[in-house]
């Protein structure tokens, strides 16, 4: 990164940050690659996970990870400790993603195969389908380990002091629990009643407001060695952005554009998702409405029509305007976390502009 000590606005550059993560993860992958080949292993894992990292994804986590360092104000360059924990983030972000993606027997993510779908259709014209199936699957889980483990390594190998070092990984390791409670209630969501609310409201807390927003943040305020006001201040500002960003990811997975968002519009409704949005058509539902939505939601089979079906009842029951009219009031909230959060002005302005991208995305 080319900024210079005293240009702050330079520094928060986040397409610079962006470059610097990815460029992180390239080199260690393929440095990865190379061992695997010197020492006869298959090098297929770093370079699943290559593709599977080069197909997209915002960065989002390493881009809060670098903000936090300077919202406990550290000016100048991003130093390469800072970068190397940021792109920890998105290896375990890959891992809980390819793990996410075969309990939900998700078939597409980012526009391309998941990743155990990539790997069963490898393996199609050497097995039979059941025995690729049950190989895509196993790879997947396997790879998805090892993005761990490197999550470890890379977090490992950053130059950070030891005294600021326990307060990362007490907090990353808080957020890794955090994220498999979540990923664990969401599983057991659909064994809940449908018209409550507070079980997709507490999987989204869990599952994405701290892990994607609350955590990443504290984590890079830490390697700065903020005090606790700033962090009280990123919490302010994190929980109601992260649960903005789910509910709006929650609308795309069934109302949005499968050539924007790279998602089918049906894995949701197919696997009987228990989201906020479907809870409230669930609350608001008439008895005919519900009976729809008792037939085909949760279908392996549901066709097209059948999504048309759930889209209307979702529309005429208002659950659509009450999602996005908690997208808003959240938004708000955080952006006026903000207004009072000690932060330096440049990072407000920068967590200003994730906030507005996080939320009002049409993709």
């Amino acid at each position: 990164m080319t900024s210079t000590p005293d240009d702050c606005t330079a520094a928060l550059d986040l397409p610079g940050i962006r470059e610097a993560v990815e460029q992180c993860l390239h080199e260690f992958l393929t440095a990865k690659e190379q061992t695997a080949t010197r020492r006869r292993l298959p090098p297929t894992a770093a370079r699943s996970l290559r593709s599977f990292l080069d197909s997209g994804g915002k960065r989002l986590r390493p881009l809060l990870c670098a903000i936090g360092w300077y919202a406990a104000g550290s000016p100048g360059p991003l130093p390469e400790a800072v970068v190397r924990t940021a792109s920890a983030l998105e290896f375990f972000h890959a891992f809980a993603l390819i793990h996410d993606d075969v309990m939900d027997r998700s078939e597409t993510r980012r526009g391309r195969p998941t990743v155990h779908r990539a790997f069963a259709r490898q393996y199609a014209d050497r097995t039979p389908d059941a025995a690729a199936e049950h190989l895509g699957t196993g790879a997947a889980i396997l790879v998805g380990d090892l993005a761990l483990c490197w999550s470890d390594e890379l977090l490992h190998s950053a130059d950070i002091p030891a005294d600021r070092l326990r307060a990362v990984r007490r907090l990353s390791d808080l957020m890794r629990e955090e994220a498999m409670y979540g990923q664990y209630l969401d599983l057991l969501a659909p064994t809940t009643p449908a018209h409550d609310i507070r079980v997709p409201l507490t999987v989204i807390r869990y599952k994405t407001a701290k892990y994607t927003c609350e955590r990443p943040l504290h984590i890079g305020a830490a390697l700065a060695g903020a005090d606790p006001p700033v962090l009280r201040a990123c919490t302010a500002y994190a929980l109601p952005l992260g649960e903005a960003f789910q509910l709006r990811d929650d609308l795309l997975g069934v109302f949005g554009n499968p050539d924007r968002t790279g998602k089918s519009r049906l894995d949701d409704l197919r696997e009987g998702k228990r989201t906020v949005l479907m809870t409230l058509a669930h609350q608001r539902a008439n008895p005919a409405q519900l009976k729809t939505l008792h037939e085909l939601v949760g279908r392996p089979g549901l066709t097209d029509h059948d999504a048309d079906r759930i889209r209307t009842v979702i529309l005429e029951t208002g659950a659509h305007d009450e999602a996005e009219r908690m997208i808003r009031h959240r938004h708000d909230r955080a952006q006026r976390a903000l207004d009072r959060a000690p932060f330096p002005p440049d990072v407000v302005h920068a967590l200003r502009h994730v906030a507005r991208r996080a939320t009002h995305r049409d993709l």
